[in-house]
């Protein structure tokens, strides 16, 4: 499978199939006509359309409008439609995640479409015989993505902690990297794709970071996230993303930025421009 295919892969939502879902007229996500349907039981809260599914208009702050939501995807979990409430924020946004004009549960985030953020790090150590990445692989009772190949660190970012805070947390949780190390993290961009879940649509924005490791880091994760790491060689790992199904999707997409921007993909190769411009779909 080429690099392309990897972005078309995650890539697999048809918006035209879901209802916009509106907050004082501002799109901000995507409701599958089925769970819109479900929630017009709620008529206080939401107006029903042909075209779009509006919150209504007398919850005028966030904290109003976080708490009614909440109380429905509360109920919705209680009775089975949404599988599991996660007690973990997500911002509501039409745009960047501090745009956000209310929060819902994690566990609910697909199913209304909103945008979600993460944090995705590369680690590489350069040696005499060239770079190579640490790769991480998933635990193999995770209930996403079992037994798959990981970034070092990768994480969801909830709303209640400052992205400096949570990259932080994650390389401590999932590779034990001290706050003195982690903190050489160097921000170098987004990916993004519009990927279609059983449960609805996922736009989803990854910040991507680099890290230089030195020579003797060894990872260690501490949350039972990742069951074991291995420095892999890079061209090891880009054959494992051309030719496998062993990384978990959205991985591919961070690789694949990863080797663009080391110079790994050269601008001579077929089809490099639209794989720089398919890397950051628009939301």
């Amino acid at each position: 499978m080429s690099y392309l295919e990897r972005i078309k892969a995650c890539n697999t939502a048809d918006p035209d199939r879901y209802l916009p879902f509106l907050i004082d007229e501002q799109h901000v996500g995507w409701l599958k006509p089925d769970f819109a349907h479900r929630l017009a039981d709620w008529p206080e809260l939401f107006s029903l359309s042909r075209d779009a599914v509006q919150l209504e208009m007398g919850f005028s702050s966030f904290e109003e409008r976080s708490h009614a939501v909440d109380e429905v995807i509360r109920e919705l979990a209680a009775h089975g439609v949404i599988a599991d409430y996660l007690y973990e924020p997500y911002p509501v946004t039409p745009g960047d995640r501090d745009d956000a004009m209310m929060v819902i549960d994690r566990g609910a985030a697909s199913h209304f479409g909103i945008r979600s953020f993460g944090q995705h790090l590369n680690g590489y150590v350069v040696k005499n015989t060239g770079l190579h990445l640490w790769i991480a692989r998933r635990a193999k009772d995770r209930r996403i993505f079992p037994g798959l190949l990981d970034n070092l660190v990768a994480g969801g970012l909830p709303w209640h902690i400052s992205m400096h805070d949570n990259l932080l947390k994650e390389c401590m949780e999932e590779a034990g990297m001290s706050p003195e190390l982690a903190v050489q993290a160097q921000p170098v961009g987004t990916v993004s794709y519009l990927a279609e879940l059983l449960t609805g649509i996922k736009p989803d924005t990854l910040y991507c970071y680099d890290i230089e490791l030195p020579q003797d880091f060894v990872p260690v994760c501490t949350d039972g996230e990742v069951e074991s790491f291995e420095l892999k060689p890079v061209e090891t790992v880009m054959d494992i993303v051309r030719q496998t199904e062993e990384f978990k999707p959205n991985c591919n997409l961070v690789i694949i930025d990863f080797l663009i921007r080391h110079g790994l993909l050269s601008a001579g190769d077929g089809g490099y421009a639209q794989l720089v411009s398919d890397l950051h779909r628009s939301l």
